[in-house]
């Protein structure tokens, strides 16, 4: 378990190279610094690189250059043409797609108990206890034995939330959990997502959603080109951002004044 009482950064970025091909350079030398508790929120434009940065951080994407420290330990580096990822450290990140990824022939809680008791050996006494009690703090405690099919698209994506939470991470990854779900679906996922920021759970986000943005982040980066332009409280970044690229971004997809 990465231990964070020395103070250090719970997640370091350095250099960050990602291509996909000899043509499609993603990641371009990115560099972040997340400490323990924070919540960062990752906006920019189409193609800038926000979905592959959590991909990366989650340990689902090669990289050519750099690395990813997590809790102070060596997590993800580039060794020559291969990526070199201590797994054992990657079982304390949690992510949530955007498209939930649930199993579509097991049960909620069967979805919720499967990697609990497959990576930590958990009794399915124990493991149901546990589930159970999350889907009751998310308002989904009596759809336990339904199925995916069952639910709409807001309870599907608390779901997907509850089943990371089983594996008791130290980091989650959300990466545009909100973008697949009607308008007033999204209000119940964002207030999930809330009520995990109050308990102090590190967060990773990308969101087009400003308004969530705002009231969840301690940090908004705003990343295009493959690195990052800009980085501050969202109060500064999304009201009034220092950089010109950042304005015009803000100003003409989410039509705030800066």
């Amino acid at each position: 378990m990465a231990d964070m009482r020395d103070g250090s950064a719970l997640v370091e970025i350095r250099d960050l190279h990602k291509s996909y091909g000899p043509n499609i350079q993603v990641l371009k030398g990115l560099n972040i610094q997340m400490m323990p508790g924070e919540r960062v929120v990752v906006i920019g434009p189409s193609g800038g690189g926000k979905s592959t940065l959590l991909r990366v951080v989650m340990g689902l994407e090669q990289i050519q250059g750099g690395s990813v420290r997590f809790g102070g330990k060596p997590y993800i580096s580039a060794k020559g043409d291969k990526t070199v990822i201590d797994t054992e450290l990657r079982k304390q990140i949690g992510m949530v797609f955007q498209h939930y990824t649930l199993f579509p022939h097991l049960s909620i809680m069967e979805n919720l108990i499967l990697a609990p008791r497959k990576v930590h050996g958990e009794s399915r006494a124990s493991a149901r206890e546990r589930g159970q009690k999350i889907l009751e703090r998310f308002g989904l405690g009596a759809k336990a034995d339904a199925y995916p099919s069952q639910l709409s698209g807001g309870q599907k994506q608390r779901v997907a939330i509850a089943r990371a939470l089983m594996l008791d991470p130290k980091l989650m990854l959300f990466d545009e959990v909100t973008s697949a779900l009607d308008p007033e679906l999204v209000a119940e996922v964002e207030a999930v997502i809330l009520q995990l920021a109050e308990s102090g759970m590190p967060m990773m986000m990308v969101t087009h959603d400003m308004w969530f943005a705002r009231n969840v982040a301690s940090r908004v980066i705003f990343c295009a080109g493959g690195v990052v332009v800009e980085d501050g409280p969202p109060e500064q970044v999304l009201g009034d951002p220092r950089e010109e690229r950042t304005r015009e971004f803000i100003n003409r997809v989410f039509h705030i004044k800066a």
